[in-house]
């Protein structure tokens, strides 16, 4: 092999530097397996907990490098830009949090496991790369990494058979659910001969086979059971209620904008065919179901579940809109999402207690009185999940809304607006619940530790922030969503050439 053909083969620095997120987060990761057995039980937790947290900090710094060097990474595999380090930002942001929630309930819940820390590390990881891949191939690799870590995690309540068979059906289900991905991925290259998504877009826009209408609707069938949408929403009630409550606020979020990022690339950069009556016909059924069946819940966590599932379909109504329109109220409503439901969970996690045995709306009857603090910031996350003003929700609502009327989508608008006005009902209902009922029997209030309150602030200032001052994150949104659908081409960043191909020896 000549210096050319190795300079080829092995990556430059800027390709590490476009990865450094990804990078970071794995150190540590592998940091935090190793030090688990040497660390006794009293201080392994909060050590490795300290160790994880630092090292998603780190990471979310590393986000700056990566975005001072836009381009494409290890022949092309992987794309370094505006999109990208959106999503990056967004995920190591929720993990962090959800770390700093975890520190109290793994001590409540008396889970001495120090691997829990290393599983969120390594799923961050597969998210994170999910977002930035250019590769249909390795999209289902960082999928992969992502679901196996939230496999084992909706399992860690160990005492809880609810836990075990929320982690044995998310498992059987998701695998499932991957197999009809990888299916639609071998379709596709058949259909277009490469996995590349920028190669794929070259292919279709010349005249789409028939066979990419068949791969186009099996990849959207894996994604859109990891994003619970309908029609393939059924695990997601069970998985949730079995589940440790700080799990399910990054199972609800992290996954779900990695995966939202990857359909931006498909449907969008890919321009991927006969996407539109998937959209539509899932969009639709997964408000009106989630909603319907939010109505007649009476444990919050399975409230929420069904609540998820419902706002992923008015996710789902802004890839039904134009491109550049849709992507960007698609990544401000999942920043939004991800805020005010992050801190929905961080209420319940420290409310539960112990095996979670207070996750009923009848429990948190009588809580405004008793803990008033506790009771204002749920309902504050509340009123943003309706979408009341001044909270976050609204304008996530709004720019969808309007995204979908901009596109002619009249008929998916009214039935949004008709799903926002019955999911108010079931989430009054638990703010009825906290203010107007008198408790039955009072569940324990310890006080709220340092870890806890400073995710509970974050999320409460990002909820409130973006619905006060939305246009900072909503710009970044629109200048990223302009450099996904208009210049989807391998030669798209200024100053950087695509690389060759590895030559065959």
């Amino acid at each position: 092999m000549n210096p050319t053909q190795a300079s080829q083969v092995i990556p430059g620095a800027l390709d590490y530097v476009r990865f450094l997120p990804e990078m970071v987060l794995s150190v540590f990761g592998i940091a935090v397996m190793l030090l688990d057995p040497l660390l006794d039980e009293e201080r392994s937790q909060r050590t490795l907990g300290t160790i994880a947290l630092v090292g998603t900090l780190l990471a979310l710094f590393s986000v700056h490098f990566m975005a001072a060097h836009p381009g494409l990474a290890f022949w092309n595999m992987i794309s370094a830009d505006s999109f990208s380090v959106f999503f990056h930002f967004l995920i190591i942001a929720i993990a962090a949090l959800v770390i700093l929630t975890s520190y109290e309930y793994m001590a409540v819940q008396r889970i001495r496991t120090g691997e829990y820390y290393g599983l969120i590390l390594f799923g961050t990881v597969g998210m994170a790369l999910m977002s930035s891949a250019m590769e249909l191939v390795l999209i289902f690799i960082a999928l992969e990494i992502s679901s196996i870590s939230t496999y084992i995690l909706a399992g860690f309540r160990l005492r809880e058979a609810a836990s075990s068979e929320s982690s044995i059906k998310y498992f059987l289900l998701g695998s499932f659910a991957t197999a009809f991905f990888l299916y639609g991925v071998a379709l596709m290259f058949g259909a277009t001969g490469s996995t590349n998504i920028v190669q794929i877009s070259q292919t279709l826009r010349s005249g789409a086979p028939v066979l990419a209408y068949l791969a186009v609707a099996l990849m959207f069938v894996g994604l859109g059971f990891k994003v619970a949408s309908a029609p393939f929403h059924i695990w997601t009630p069970d998985v949730y209620e079995g589940a440790p409550a700080p799990i399910v606020a990054l199972m609800s979020t992290a996954p779900k904008a990695a995966v939202f990022a990857v359909l931006l690339r498909i449907l969008f950069q890919a321009n991927a065919p006969g996407r539109f009556w998937l959209i539509w016909v899932s969009a639709a059924l997964s408000m009106t179901l989630g909603n319907i069946a939010a109505l007649v819940q009476d444990n919050i966590k399975r409230l929420l579940a069904y609540s998820s599932i419902a706002h992923a379909g008015y996710l789902l109504m802004a890839f039904a809109a134009a491109p550049e329109l849709g992507t960007s109220a698609a990544m401000f409503y999942t920043a939004a999402y991800a805020a005010m439901n992050v801190g929905a969970f961080a209420v319940i996690s420290h409310f539960a207690s112990f095996g979670e045995r207070y996750v009923t709306l009848e429990d948190y009857a009588g809580l405004g009185r008793r803990s008033p603090f506790l009771a204002a910031t749920l309902s504050i996350f509340l009123l943003s999940l309706i979408g009341i003003p001044i909270t976050a929700g609204f304008f996530a609502k709004f720019y969808v809304f309007s995204a979908a009327l901009k596109a002619n989508l009249v008929g998916l608008t009214i039935i949004g607006v008709i799903n926002s006005a019955v999911a108010a009902y079931y989430y009054l209902r638990v703010m009825v619940v906290m203010y107007m009922r008198e408790p039955r029997d009072e569940a324990p209030l310890p006080p709220i530790p340092a870890g806890l309150g400073t995710a509970l602030a974050t999320t409460l200032v990002l909820t409130i922030y973006l619905g006060v001052l939305p246009g900072r994150v909503l710009n970044y949104a629109q200048r990223s969503a302009q450099q996904l659908v208009q210049t989807p081409v391998s030669s798209s960043y200024p100053g950087v050439a695509a690389k060759p191909d590895i030559p065959q020896r």
